[in-house]
């Protein structure tokens, strides 16, 4: 496997991960282009101390692509980054209502809860009027891209996502259900979609030791997204066992040594409802939704409670179409592909690049 080096920036000096053999890199902050003269001669990363840029007293002011937050090296307890993604597709046929509504509430989430700082946040949604926020292929390439640069023992880093996502068929055996999972970006019908194997390239292969990166994906067909190797199959009572995805191939889709844990809205072959039937005052994806629910009324003490409770919340608003109250029919239907009566149900999921005792390990962000 190549090795990624560090370059510094020619115009702000911020660290760059240079791609193997790549004769140029152009930076996200200052759009400078770094152009290197043999790309086995650029420094590789140091083994234990992070790179720095050299103090300077015109030092640009802290932004939210370079290294959150700004300052000396992390602390014992590692520093905090997350990229938050939230994809309504207004005027279009493929609108969403809540996506940018799940994107505000995670952040929310992360800044109270978990304490993220502010700076250290990326949001792409279409509200943003930076256009490298707006959340299209590239931009959402290279925010993830940003997510795991320069990422440090200690660290914790986060991706949320609330859009689309689809499946193609995949033709090289890596897929055990035969499809590639899918992330659609705003500009999915021009540039295409993001495929399992891009993120996992991108986000989970370069996490080192000591570095943990949760997912926490709200979108149709999400629940390989990631391409990790396991995924918790748990059934009704809580009873579960981790089935083997590796690939036949032998491709690795682990991490470099780091952690890595998703949660996602649903199965690989089934939908994610979006929907005001959860909140009761504003759409929100079904998934966001019922993860900070979870947080919120003491159920994130483990990975296990956490998915338990999600899915009880998705499974029992589901079950009580008959009731008397008419947004819990509304949101039955939703669930079962729009009839009450059945059709596909949406379950959370959970995948990892390792097992683990679900009900063990406690979760933090």
């Amino acid at each position: 496997m190549s090795m990624w080096m560090l370059v510094n920036c020619s115009g702000c000096r911020t660290p760059l991960q240079l791609p193997p053999g790549a004769p140029s890199i152009r930076c996200a902050i200052c759009h400078a282009i770094t152009h290197i003269a043999d790309p086995r001669a650029a420094p590789p990363p140091p083994a234990s101390t992070p790179s720095y840029p050299p103090p300077s007293s015109h030092a640009p002011p802290p932004s939210p692509y370079n290294h959150a937050p700004p300052g000396p090296p992390p602390n014992a307890h590692g520093r905090k980054k997350a990229v938050i993604c939230g994809i309504s597709y207004r005027y279009s046929r493929h609108e969403l209502k809540g996506c940018i509504n799940d994107a505000k509430c995670m952040r929310h989430l992360l800044i109270n809860k978990f304490k993220f700082p502010q700076e250290s946040i990326l949001m792409l949604t279409e509200e943003e009027t930076d256009p490298y926020r707006l959340p299209t292929k590239h931009n959402l390439k290279m925010a993830l891209f940003w997510l795991v640069q320069g990422c440090q023992s200690g660290d914790s880093l986060v991706f949320h996502y609330s859009g689309h996502g689809s499946r193609q068929r995949n033709y090289n055996g890596d897929e055990v259900d035969g499809y590639d999972e899918t992330l659609c970006p705003l500009d999915f019908e021009t540039q295409g979609m993001i495929v399992d194997d891009e993120i996992n390239a991108a986000i989970v292969r370069p996490i080192p030791h000591g570095v943990k990166l949760h997912a926490i994906i709200d979108a149709c067909h999400s629940g390989t997204v990631l391409d990790l190797p396991f995924l918790c199959r748990m059934n009704r009572s809580g009873q579960y066992v981790w089935e083997d995805h590796r690939p036949r191939s032998g491709v690795w889709k682990g991490t470099n040594g780091g952690e890595v844990i998703s949660f996602s809205g649903c199965d690989d072959h089934q939908t994610s409802a979006d929907t005001s039937a959860l909140s009761k005052i504003t759409s929100t994806g079904a998934m966001t939704f019922c993860f900070i629910q979870a947080i919120e009324r003491g159920h994130g003490a483990t990975y296990g409670s956490i998915l338990n409770s999600m899915r009880s919340t998705i499974r029992s608003t589901g079950a009580q179409a008959g009731g008397n109250d008419v947004v819990t029919t509304l949101i039955g239907m939703l669930m079962t592909g729009g009839s009450v009566s059945g059709g596909l149900k949406q379950e959370p999921q959970l995948t990892a690049c390792e097992p683990f005792d679900v009900y063990t390990k406690p979760f933090s962000l």
